[in-house]
């Protein structure tokens, strides 16, 4: 005999295991800490590349200009607003990226909680079944 409110529930339960559950599982698998500090040192090594290109991009831009200047300028002063610039930007990228996956941890946590009560109702269900 069918039921109802479980094949509802299995159906629901499949829908979300095929969308936003795989991502969900691979991020409850992670202590909040552990997912939070590789997510934002993935999201240092982006800063880095993506300043580093910027820097080229820059340099690059008045590349005849910047070379007759560089006799001119303090590389020390040059070297030290450039690491400066680094940090600031590298900084501002770490404190958005931890701001965004701590958000998303919390929101796949609290998904995952709700599947996991899910299959205990439809465990409820399929004990109260076979029990008639």
């Amino acid at each position: 005999m069918l039921n109802e409110e479980r094949i509802k529930l299995m159906t629901k339960m499949a829908c979300y295991e095929a969308n936003e559950g795989k991502k969900n599982v691979a991020i409850g698998n992670y202590f909040r800490g552990d997912y939070i500090g590789l997510q934002v040192i993935k999201s240092i090594l982006s800063a880095t590349i993506a300043f580093v290109i910027l820097f080229a991009m820059f340099i690059f831009y008045d590349f005849e200009i910047f070379m007759t200047d560089i006799y001119k300028m303090d590389l020390f002063q040059f070297a030290k607003s450039v690491i400066i610039d680094y940090l600031i930007f590298t900084g501002v990228y770490a404190l958005i990226s931890y701001g965004v996956y701590t958000y998303r941890y919390t929101r796949a946590k609290k998904s995952l909680k709700m599947y996991y009560n899910n299959l205990k109702r439809l465990a409820y269900l399929y004990d109260r079944e076979n029990k008639k």
